[in-house]
């Protein structure tokens, strides 16, 4: 008898924590809803309705804040952890055009898999969101200096790995992301693809925002002169920027940087998956699982240095790399498996700033070296949807026309019907 009573407080207890829960959940949802229309007025007004909103509840701004004012924020900014960037995005990009041309601002135009205001969007989207966009000195610049869009490439894909027991680890894999520099006609001006350090986007910033008000002040043949001049200068720039950074290795006869092989290339998740390191670094295991090795058959176009002279040169950027406050405090903020301790922490940081540092020296002297070439050339850079579609298709090989982003473009039996493949996609449409 005495153990049924234990029984039967023990499951009153949990009744109670589980109507408990819901009447939370049902408090959160009604405190949400209410603020919706305040939302949607509020951003209509672009970044000033934005302002209003942070001011009127200014209070209510901790770190987290509390679930209704951090869903109403990122529903007003259309970007998820907003309440630590404070940044206002369009979606729409005539609406972006309009405010660009109001304010004489230019755009940056992110492009990326998934949706800049979800959890689950793509890698570097996320990474940008920790280590880019909440930085102090990059968010008061781009509040000062452009106007943001960011716009869906393709839906993200994702992975779940059902342990069957009630735990679950969902992922997303491949893809990458890139950001736009437009003029306020929408015109491509330069491009910064794949995740680079604070310091770094920073500069690349800057650098952008000096040309675009120089093309400003210039039309037709003009124009074109200018900008071509401004990759020329970069080009060069990044040249001798290689020379210097390998003599500071003892390599003083550097390969030379050439021009990538452009679509020849197949499409292959695993090479695809490689090119950006931060977010290979996480999705390695789920390719590994899934696409068979191949890259003897497609080499990296990072290649030109062996792995280990990658290493080193990254380690003349770390400082471009570094975390400010507000990155961590997000990152804090955020639930992170098996760190128990401020030294785990430590060390996910700065595992993380690690190949933060890669990726910017292998973004700046491949990827961004081909895009300046484009650009010299005239190669389909005017129009931002024919750029994105070289990017994605040359660059990060993921192009448009594989629906399956190299993830079954192998000989591998695996003894699953159709190989596991299913097509609903038509019905969905």
């Amino acid at each position: 008898m005495k153990f049924t009573t234990l029984n039967t407080s023990f499951a009153f207890i949990l009744l109670s924590l589980v109507f408990a829960q819901a009447g939370y959940t049902q408090d959160t949802d009604t405190k949400t809803s209410k603020l919706l229309p305040e939302v949607a007025r509020l951003r209509s007004q672009g970044q000033s309705g934005l302002q209003t909103f942070l001011k009127s509840y200014v209070n209510n701004l901790t770190s987290p804040p509390a679930a209704p004012i951090k869903t109403a924020l990122d529903q007003l900014c259309q970007q998820k952890d907003c309440y630590a960037s404070q940044l206002y995005w369009y979606t729409d990009l005539e609406q972006a055009k309009a405010a660009a041309k109001t304010s004489g601002k230019p755009i940056l135009s992110l492009r990326l898999l998934g949706r800049l205001d979800t959890n689950l969007s793509c890698a570097n989207s996320r990474f940008f969101r920790v280590a880019l966009y909440p930085n102090q000195e990059i968010s008061q610049y781009l509040r000062d200096n452009f106007i943001l869009h960011w716009q869906t490439v393709r839906p993200v894909p994702r992975v779940t790995i059902d342990f069957g027991d009630g735990r679950k680890l969902e992922r997303t894999i491949t893809g990458n992301s890139i950001h736009y520099i437009l003029d306020s006609s929408g015109r491509p001006v330069d491009a910064i693809p794949g995740l680079y350090g604070p310091k770094a986007f920073l500069k690349q910033l800057n650098q952008a925002s000096v040309i675009v008000k120089d093309l400003g002040k210039r039309q037709g043949q003009e124009y074109e002169t200018t900008l071509q001049q401004y990759h020329l200068r970069r080009l060069d720039q990044i040249a001798n920027q290689w020379r210097e950074d390998l003599a500071k290795l003892g390599i003083q006869s550097p390969p030379t940087l050439v021009e990538l092989p452009g679509n020849s290339i197949s499409t292959n998740a695993r090479l695809a998956g490689s090119l950006a390191v931060s977010k290979a670094v996480v999705e390695r295991p789920l390719i590994n699982a899934i696409e068979p090795d191949t890259l003897e058959n497609n080499p990296s176009p990072f290649d030109i240095i062996d792995q280990r002279t990658w290493n080193r040169l990254a380690r003349q950027y770390q400082n471009d790399a570094k975390l400010d406050s507000n990155s961590i405090a997000l990152i804090k903020a955020k639930k992170l498996p098996n760190v128990t301790d401020e030294n785990s922490l430590a060390d996910v940081i700065r595992n993380f700033e690690n190949v933060m540092a890669l990726d910017t020296v292998r973004n700046e002297y491949v990827f961004h070296r081909q895009i300046h070439q484009w650009f010299l050339q005239g190669n389909d850079t005017a129009d931002v949807n024919q750029l994105n579609e070289k990017v994605y298709a040359e660059l990060f090989l993921t192009p448009s026309s594989d629906p399956w982003l190299g993830l079954t473009n192998n000989n591998a039996y695996n003894a699953i019907d159709n190989g596991g493949i299913v097509d609903n996609s038509a019905s969905l449409k």
